[in-house]
């Protein structure tokens, strides 16, 4: 029997989940999957939400009408700490053979397979399973393979390659329900309807529990909280920090920061230190995180506040202080400027 793995935040566990793993299950051939909630994705930036307990149960919720194909494994929240697939599959091997079991895994998580941790024993220990888009250009010669992958490569077909480790790649293409968990997230925070996204169990239980409310009010005065933010930004030389009251103008948030980083690097550090910062002094993490990855243009978003960071040629591409000229301008001042020990 063929058996698909599939992991995640489910942060929280939507239609889209359901359907993607619903079509690859039919299409691959699966007779039973293990959905496997993660304790933390060593990739990912926290962000506010549920705990993982509160996450294991909701995707229990939104499984469980399917029957036994699914089965919720939450042998990651019961490890804790960092959650490694390696360490997943490694555990599922003492049960099945490599050969049976299906990692399942988005495009974007093909294309920075080489970041996780043990990447090429992971494949040859298990199959994967990549899931695309439509318009999704799926490689067709060795050259159009991530770098990680062409060393590994012993024959390839439409939609398939064969791995020199025993194992195989095939591409799977969904045509289901457009969401991110991150979509829900903001949707669920700004009062917006989300009865198509959830399950009906899901949706009840997130209600009931008041998960992914607005953290505005455990941060209070938002025009202190902007100053701080802007105050740790100045301290890693963030370039040209400014600062927007938006409260009396027709905006996503009450306030706004922005600046640059001298490289893409620079930008993400400066979001991470916020993070971080912010932790510290108020206990709580962003509603989430965008673009860190990459550090071209990375928003932080605390709700009232939201933080735009560039890589500072990105940022006078896009020009944002020009859509927040009726805003008030906080005239944000370095109080770093002459000192020594800024870093």
């Amino acid at each position: 029997m063929k058996i698909g793995i599939f992991g995640g935040s489910f942060n929280p566990p939507h239609m889209g989940h359901l359907n993607a793993i619903q079509t690859v299950a039919k299409k691959a051939g699966l007779g039973k999957v293990h959905v496997v909630p993660a304790a933390q994705n060593p990739l990912k930036t926290p962000v506010e939400g549920p705990s993982p307990e509160q996450r294991l149960e909701l995707t229990r919720m939104a499984f469980e009408q399917y029957g036994d194909l699914y089965f919720v494994d939450d042998q990651e929240m019961k490890r804790g700490g960092m959650s490694y697939t390696i360490d997943t599959v490694l555990n599922l091997r003492k049960t099945y053979d490599a050969a049976d079991l299906y990692l399942v895994v988005g495009a974007d998580k093909f294309e920075e397979l080489s970041q996780w941790k043990d990447y090429q024993k992971l494949l040859a220990e298990t199959n994967l399973v990549v899931t695309t888009r439509p318009g999704y250009d799926t490689p067709e010669s060795l050259e159009e393979m991530p770098g990680y992958l062409k060393p590994m490569v012993a024959d390839f077909d439409f939609n398939f390659i064969e791995l020199n480790t025993g194992r195989n790649i095939q591409f799977i293409t969904l045509r289901d329900i457009e969401i991110s968990s991150s979509e829900v997230r903001k949707s669920l925070r700004n009062g917006k309807p989300v009865e198509k996204y959830l399950p009906l169990a899901v949706e009840t239980y997130i209600k009931e529990h008041k998960l992914y409310r607005n953290i505005g009010h455990r941060i209070g005065d938002f025009q202190k909280f902007t100053a701080f933010c802007a105050d740790v930004l100045f301290s890693k030389k963030g370039i040209n920090v400014r600062g927007f009251d938006l409260t009396k103008v027709s905006a996503p948030s009450e306030y706004t920061l922005i600046a640059s980083g001298t490289s893409t690097r620079h930008a993400a550090a400066m979001a991470e230190n916020i993070v971080q910062a912010v932790k510290e002094e108020y206990n709580v993490h962003p509603q989430s995180v965008e673009g860190i990855d990459e550090g071209r243009w990375v928003l932080v978003d605390y709700g009232p506040l939201i933080i735009h960071l560039f890589y500072d040629f990105v940022r006078q591409e896009y020009n944002l202080e020009g859509l927040w000229r009726d805003g008030k301008d906080l005239g944000l001042k370095d109080p770093y400027v002459g000192k020594p020990g800024a870093q």
